[in-house]
């Protein structure tokens, strides 16, 4: 890349990469706990029917199942989107995140169930052993940052606080 060029396009590139790495970050700390969540919900026996039946499916239609969410939700997210862009960010900014839980959740709870059946998928296998390794390297960085550490500095505060006024 020409020298000027690569001097306009680093800060971008340095910004789109720590906006995903946040985005991942959130999904990794959403990700167990969320799917542990619904997994409670296979004690009710539609549920524990229902995810007996996906954990069984063969790849192709474990591909579908696990892909279904987050097309799904993708219109609701959109309408959410208008909804800031005509004046009701609250209500716009409040749906967005709960979809993005939601979806977390959803996603997080049908891949544990369909991770067997998808990693018969060469090229699945494939993209999640790269997506696996980009993903761990872009969660060090952030971790390793120091916006990261005065952030878990203050977080450790605030609990102590709350310990103590609790006490």
């Amino acid at each position: 890349m020409p020298p000027l060029i690569d001097l306009l396009t680093r800060p971008l590139r340095w910004l789109f990469q720590w906006l995903i790495a946040l985005i991942v970050l959130f999904e990794e700390w959403g990700w167990e706990p969320l799917a542990r969540l619904l997994a409670q919900l296979a004690q009710l026996p539609l549920i524990g029917w229902l995810e007996r039946r996906v954990a069984r499916l063969p790849p192709a239609l474990a591909l579908v199942v696990f892909l279904a969410p987050g097309l799904m939700l993708l219109p609701v997210k959109l309408a959410a989107l208008a909804l800031v862009s005509r004046g009701h960010v609250v209500v716009g900014i409040s749906v967005i995140v709960l979809a993005k839980l939601l979806g977390t959740a959803l996603v997080a709870r049908i891949f544990q169930l369909t991770q067997p059946a998808l990693m018969q998928l060469a090229w699945f296998a494939r993209l999640h052993g790269r997506w696996s390794v980009w993903k761990e390297a872009a969660l060090a960085r952030v971790r390793a940052s120091r916006t990261w550490r005065i952030g878990r500095w203050f977080r450790r505060g605030v609990v102590r606080r709350i310990q103590r006024w609790r006490a």
